[in-house]
C-alpha cells in the first residue's frame, strides 16, 4: 500500500503513426515512385488509348483487302506496302514534302522579326498585347479559319475584288491557296518558340559584341542567330509535321490531293484500310526521321 505523497511512474506508449503518415513518408523519400505514381495514370491513357489505336490501325497495313467483298483478311503480305511504288503515290509524296518545306520556311521568314521585336524591342506593355495576340487565333476553330480562306480566294472573293482595279488576280485554289493557309495557320506555333528562345538571349552577349566592334549585322548574324536557331527548328518541328498530315485545309482550298487526302480517301470512299495503314507509316518515317536531325542539331534544348 502506497502512503500519501507517492507518485506512480506510468509510462505512456506513444502514438503509433497511421498507415497512410508512413506511406506519405515513405513516398516523400522515394521521389522518383512518387512521381511515377503521378504519372501513371495519364502514361496508362497515352499508351492504352492513343499509342495502341495506332498500333492496332498499322497493323492492318500487313494485312490484304478482298477485291470482291471488300473485307480484310487477316493474313500477313506487304502488298500494301509494294503498291506505295506505284503512280501517284510517290509523287504525292514528294509534293506534301515540298510544301511542308515551304510552309516551313515561309513561317520562319515571316515569325523571327515578329519574335524579334517582341523579344528584343517592345515595351513590357507591347509585348503583352503581342503574345495575346498571337495566342488568340489558336482560340479560333481550324475548320472557320480555313473556310474564311476559302471564301477569300474565290473567284468573286474578297482578294480579287481588292486586286481587280490594278488588273491582277489572286491565286484561286490550288497549290499557292493550300501554301498560303497552312502558312497562316502554323505561323502561331512558329513565333511562340522563336519569341522563347531570342527572349533567353542574354543582353550581356549582346554589349560584349558591341564592345568588341561588332555592328548591328555582325551580332545579329554571328551571335543572335545562332543562338536563336535552335528554337527556329523547335518550332519547325510543329509547322512541318503539322503540314505533312494535313487534309482538311488542301481540301478546302484546293484539289490537289497530298498525303492526308489519300490516306482519308483510302479509308473513307475506297475502304481500303490496309493500304491507307501503310501509306500512314509514310509521314511518320519523315517525322522521326525529322525530329533525329532536330534533335541533333539541338531544339529539344529549346522547348
Amino acid at each position: 500500500m502506497r502512503g500519501p505523497g507517492v507518485t506512480t511512474a506510468t509510462s505512456i506508449a506513444p502514438d503509433q503513426p497511421s498507415l497512410a503518415r508512413r506511406s506519405a513518408s515513405w513516398l516523400h523519400r522515394h521521389a522518383r515512385v512518387r512521381l511515377g505514381l503521378l504519372l501513371a495514370a495519364p502514361a496508362a491513357w497515352l499508351v492504352i488509348v492513343y499509342l495502341g489505336s495506332l498500333l492496332l490501325f498499322f497493323s492492318n497495313a500487313f494485312w490484304q483487302r478482298d477485291e470482291f467483298t471488300g473485307h480484310i483478311i487477316r493474313e500477313f503480305t506487304l502488298e500494301s506496302f509494294a503498291e506505295l511504288a506505284d503512280a501517284p503515290y510517290p509523287e504525292i509524296t514528294l509534293r506534301t514534302v515540298m510544301m511542308a518545306v515551304a510552309v516551313t520556311i515561309t513561317c520562319a521568314l515571316i515569325a523571327f522579326p515578329i519574335a524579334y521585336y517582341m523579344a528584343r524591342v517592345a515595351s513590357r506593355r507591347m509585348r503583352a498585347f503581342l503574345v495575346v495576340a498571337v495566342v488568340v487565333p489558336l482560340w479560333a476553330s481550324y475548320v472557320i479559319k480555313a473556310y474564311s480562306w476559302r471564301l477569300v480566294l474565290a473567284e468573286e472573293g474578297v482578294l480579287n475584288w481588292l486586286l481587280e482595279p490594278l488588273g491582277l488576280r489572286g491565286p484561286g485554289q490550288g497549290v499557292i491557296a493550300v501554301w498560303l493557309v497552312l502558312s497562316y495557320l502554323w505561323l502561331p506555333y512558329m513565333i511562340l518558340p522563336v519569341y522563347a528562345g531570342l527572349e533567353r538571349i542574354p543582353n550581356s552577349f549582346l554589349e560584349a559584341s558591341a564592345d568588341l566592334g561588332g555592328r548591328s549585322m555582325t551580332t545579329f548574324r554571328r551571335v543572335i542567330l545562332p543562338l536563336a536557331m535552335p528554337a527556329v527548328i523547335a518550332g519547325s518541328i510543329f509547322t512541318f509535321s503539322l503540314t505533312l498530315g494535313d487534309y482538311i485545309a488542301p481540301t478546302l482550298v484546293s484539289n490537289t490531293i497530298f498525303i492526308g487526302n489519300a490516306i482519308f480517301l483510302n479509308v473513307g470512299a475506297a475502304g481500303d484500310i490496309p493500304f491507307a495503314a501503310a501509306y500512314s507509316l509514310v509521314p511518320l518515317a519523315i517525322i522521326v526521321v525529322y525530329l533525329f536531325v532536330a534533335r541533333r542539331l539541338g531544339a529539344f534544348e529549346a522547348l
